[in-house]
């Protein structure tokens, strides 16, 4: 059973009288009268990332996901909680002191302040994260329209290849594969976008289980559908040159999540503002499609205008 489908036959129900929860369809839950917004996650070792050699980078990786929820809203992170189970070895007093000096460090970059949390015994590794901001407004999913532009931040597909090399299927240098591992742990999360986002996003979300599969996420409850065009996709000087070393296709790269990038649609006449907030933040926004109504089929053309074939469009919660 997918996840939308365990949510939308078990839990759906238990939420129709409280509007904050959002129908169980979006990141995060808003209060409005409250002006509270609330996001929670959880990570499991084996799945959300390989294994715990590296706590001061799994902790970067697993927080900056979490913020993603609510920055991509148009909220800023204000306090987190976070929660651990694991054993002794995972529980450490050197794992203990480097994940408390990432936390440090993470609250200093990021002006969010840890407000408490739990632990228990587990032998198996999984950490919960709980981001809280405030807002009076927030941006919404299924907010899309008919003709809106598609943008996305930063760069997709780097932590993809990031997750390879660490699992040793693929082979960079070792300057690749510095570059790429970063990527994977520590998501350029865009933080200084926040609050601009209200001034031209209709729709958003962040890219955490694949750019295709969160855009369908985007409109899943509106007759809407997309055309993305492959070539404007932005990935980083890195990837073109791995994807044209190794001969790979570059829309399997970019499909696979964990980029945590904020995802978006605006009004086409917005598109003067976007890049004139992409050029004073220095924050890369490209745009890379187009919202179609229901009549028209999904589809992403290349450079050559021909439609191609995605099998896997992204990360499959099933349980």
């Amino acid at each position: 059973m997918q996840e939308f489908d365990l949510i939308r036959n078990y839990f759906l129900k238990l939420a129709i009288n409280n509007k904050s929860a959002l129908n169980l369809n979006d990141d995060v839950f808003f209060d409005k009268n409250k002006e509270l917004v609330i996001s929670i996650d959880s990570y499991n070792e084996g799945v959300h990332f390989l294994d715990f050699n590296n706590p001061n980078l799994v902790i970067k990786k697993i927080l900056r996901s979490s913020l993603s929820d609510l920055i991509c809203k148009g909220v800023k992170p204000k306090y987190y909680f976070i929660s651990g189970s694991g054993d002794k070895k995972s529980f450490s007093k050197k794992n203990l002191r480097s994940i408390s000096n990432s936390l440090k460090e993470e609250q200093k970059k990021y002006d969010i302040k840890i407000c408490g949390g739990d632990t228990t015994f587990s032998k198996m590794l999984n950490f919960t994260v709980i981001s809280v901001g405030f807002s009076k407004k927030i941006i919404y999913r299924n907010n899309s329209k008919v003709k809106d532009d598609i943008y996305v931040t930063g760069n997709i597909g780097d932590s993809y290849i990031g997750l390879q090399v660490l699992k040793k299927k693929i082979k960079v240098s070792k300057k690749e594969s510095n570059y790429f591992v970063n990527e994977f742990y520590k998501p350029n999360i865009q933080n200084r976008l926040t609050k601009k986002l209200f001034q031209f996003c209709n729709s958003s979300i962040d890219i955490s289980d694949g750019l295709f599969d969160d855009l369908e996420k985007l409109i899943n409850r509106q007759k809407l559908n997309y055309k993305i065009n492959l070539d404007k996709i932005p990935i980083s000087k890195s990837l073109q040159l791995f994807i044209k070393r190794s001969k790979l296709d570059k829309v399997k790269l970019v499909s696979n999540g964990d980029d945590y990038q904020v995802l978006f649609t605006a009004n086409k006449n917005k598109s003067r503002i976007i890049q004139n907030i992409s050029n004073k933040l220095r924050v890369k926004i490209t745009k890379i499609g187009e919202i179609l109504p229901s009549f028209q089929k999904s589809r992403i053309i290349d450079e050559k205008g021909n439609i191609i074939g995605l099998k896997n469009k992204g990360y499959i919660h099933q349980f």
